[in-house]
């Protein structure tokens, strides 16, 4: 083992690179296999492991301090040697400690060389550090067993717990010091060691996989059974079936008409090939500040109610308004809403055939929503003239049915397409602002005007089986919810004029709870059809315990992240994407793409969900077998799901809205605003 003046060879590193017998001061260094140790003589006692300066004998020991036998260990078969933490406390007239081997540090010792300790002291909350300014702790003249003085300035309950045996706190004696206290307190704790969400995960793993976990041993018996057949058993089978040849045409028949029977009774699938966002030219842009100033020289608006909603709103400066409302004063004609119509629709429905390559001639079914804006002929007849259509398109044009309504245009274009085959059908949503602005003082009808913007969307369904090579997303459900019966919830958004004969759209103070309600009512329905059979245990087992034994438990809130890996929720407000975060116990990631569209293009109204699913498509998130889920509210009041289902890792399509601005995302908000926006609004 260890022969004294001999010395082991390796690189030990420290802080300031200088070679040490045993732990520098304030170092971390591990050893590392042989562990090497410079020769005694160019250590001193007196500089706390660091090279001595001063005289050194023949013998290797300074000439200030001679060497003296090591005190006796309070460890059984070992040599004590002083802690490298207490930093060389010593006897006076000791000398150098001697270099000694790892195997023959005491198990605590060789624990305090391996971390710095950075205890906090137990009457403040100083560390050690702090409280004797990492100065070493001195013990001469000390009896047996008492603790070393600490130095000036530095704390006397740090110097009893890593120096003594006794920790003095007020006027009680505890024997433990607080470095056992402190090993004692980062003992395991089965509570906050195990977290109960890896203990849900794991459940919902072994629910999730029971059925193959219970199928794979009777494949098994059933394949080892099979091995052990013979020529002759096969034989005899055959011979069976030949004398009851009745029996075999029969159940054939029968296998045969219920295959039939499943295969056109099932559903055909709907596949999303590609959608189409419309980005406004730079020039109609309205940032905060020049909404506020238009506002002032209109004299139609109270800018300063305008100003207090739009800082809470969450929008941010490249939001986009019809060319109508950029003017003084503004112009809200006829006219001018067929112009910006025209220019949204047909905008995004150029970059969609451009797309896709497919041709205007074979599309069967279009659908087109725009709540406020209807005019005659309708947004779908301007649409046929517009890409000359063929004669027997069917066409729909669904109005005032709020910001829902992109979801309920899906679901119209799925069941239409489920009887017409080999067809596509085109889905149009936007929203029109030219003559739904309002010129009142309302407070709850200015805020629609400081939300809304200009945006729309045109998606391309098919159920030709050869497009599920270059669709993108797969229709999995549609869940629709009305709330339409109760009085309330009706007129919780409500178009009407207020005391001046102005029309604007109303806001109720109730519409975040009537919206709640609404929600609720939705996911219970799409629960049972998207969780996992973990979840829906869970709820029913809280459910039942709930009804039986005590109706003061909570009920129990299933993790619709294990049944999604994106949502994208509407871009109502802010109000609203921060309420759906909480309740359904989302992470920010899941809501980002919600507040980025919010602060990028505003409240689009049905459109929104379209751009949400082009920044995390521009983000690169979504890969083959994702499962989004779109959610959109609308009046009357109305909350409708869609869920989608990824065919491929998807990559953003050309001309996504994201594409220039996507490096700049996200941003953080604070109170509504970016830090950029905080900036301009000091300037």
């Amino acid at each position: 083992m260890w022969q004294e003046g001999k010395t082991l060879s390796g690189p030990l590193h420290s802080r300031d690179r200088t070679p040490f017998c045993g732990v520098m001061k304030g170092s971390r260094s591990k050893f590392s296999g042989p562990s090497i140790l410079p020769p005694p003589q160019s250590m001193c006692a007196s500089s706390n492991f660091l090279p001595c300066p001063h005289a050194i004998t023949p013998g290797g020991h300074c000439r200030r301090r001679p060497p003296s036998p090591p005190r006796a260990s309070p460890h059984p078969g070992f040599l004590h040697f002083p802690s490298p933490v207490v930093s060389a406390a010593r006897e006076e007239g000791e000398g150098t400690s001697r270099a000694v081997p790892r195997t023959s540090i005491p198990p605590t010792d060789r624990r305090l060389r391996r971390r710095r300790v950075t205890l906090r002291c137990l009457s403040s909350d100083r560390s050690m550090e702090e409280c004797g300014g990492g100065q070493p702790l001195k013990s001469e003249g000390l009896a047996a067993g008492e603790p070393p003085t600490p130095p000036p300035g530095s704390c006397s309950e740090h110097a009893a717990g890593v120096g003594g045996r006794r920790h003095n706190v007020g006027s009680q004696n505890h024997q433990d010091s607080p470095l056992q206290h402190y090993y004692s307190r980062r003992l395991p704790d089965f509570l906050q060691s195990v977290k109960l969400k890896y203990v849900k995960l794991g459940y919902h793993y072994l629910i999730t996989h029971l059925l193959t976990l219970l199928l794979v041993p009777l494949m098994v018996v059933i394949l080892l059974e099979a091995g052990r057949t013979s020529p002759d058993d096969l034989h005899k089978l055959w011979l069976g079936l030949q004398y009851n040849l009745v029996a075999v045409l029969v159940c054939s028949a029968f296998l045969v008409f219920g295959t039939t029977v499943y295969c056109m009774s099932r559903s055909r699938p709907i596949y999303l090939v590609d959608y189409a966002c419309y980005r406004a030219p730079d020039h109609l842009r309205a940032s905060r500040s020049k909404i506020v100033k238009h506002s002032r020289l209109c004299g139609a608006f109270s800018d300063s109610v305008q100003y207090k909603i739009l800082e809470r709103s969450g929008l941010g400066d490249e939001t986009y308004l019809p060319e109508a409302i950029h003017q003084v004063p503004p112009r809200p004609s006829m006219a001018a809403a067929r112009e910006e119509a025209e220019m949204v629709m047909f905008g995004a429905l150029d970059i969609l055939f451009r797309n896709t390559g497919v041709r205007p001639k074979d599309i069967g079914v279009l659908v087109v929503n725009c709540s406020l804006f209807n005019p005659t002929p309708s947004l779908s007849a301007m649409i046929i003239n517009k890409y000359k259509l063929r004669g027997n398109i069917r066409s729909f044009n669904l109005g005032g049915m709020g910001c829902s309504a992109g979801v309920i245009a899906i679901d119209l274009a799925k069941d239409l397409l489920q009887v017409h085959g080999g067809t596509y059908a085109v889905v149009v949503s936007t929203e029109n602002i030219t003559q739904n602005l309002f010129f009142g003082n309302r407070k709850s009808m200015l805020i629609p005007n400081c939300l809304f913007r200009v945006g729309g969307a045109a998606v391309l369904l098919s159920n030709h089986v050869a497009d599920r090579r270059r669709a993108k997303y797969r229709l999995v459900h549609v869940v629709r919810t009305h709330r339409g019966a109760d009085d309330m919830a009706f007129r919780c958004v409500f178009q009407e004029q207020d005391d001046t004969d102005k029309v604007g759209v109303s806001l109720s103070k109730d519409l975040m709870a009537i919206a709640g309600v609404a929600l609720k009512t939705n996911i219970t329905t799409l629960g049972p059809l998207v969780l996992p059979i973990s979840e829906q245990l869970l709820f029913f087992a809280t459910l039942v315990v709930k009804k039986l034994f005590n109706d003061k438990v909570k009920p129990y809130i299933p993790d619709f992240k294990l049944a999604f890996e994106h949502f994208c929720i509407h871009a109502g407000g802010r109000a609203v994407i921060d309420e759906l975060e909480k309740n359904l116990q989302l992470r920010p990631i899941h809501v980002e793409a919600s507040r980025m569209t919010l602060h990028r293009f505003g409240n689009t109204s049905s459109s929104s969900i379209w751009y949400e699913l082009s920044y995390i498509e521009a983000k690169g998130r979504i890969q083959n077998g994702h499962r989004i889920w779109q959610i959109a509210f609308g009046s009357g009041f109305k909350c409708n799901s869609a869920v989608w289902q990824a065919l491929r890792t998807v990559k953003p399509s050309p001309n996504n809205p994201w594409h220039d601005c996507i490096h700049r995302y996200p941003v953080e908000l604070v109170d509504g605003l970016s830090h950029l926006d905080h900036q301009k609004q000091e300037q």
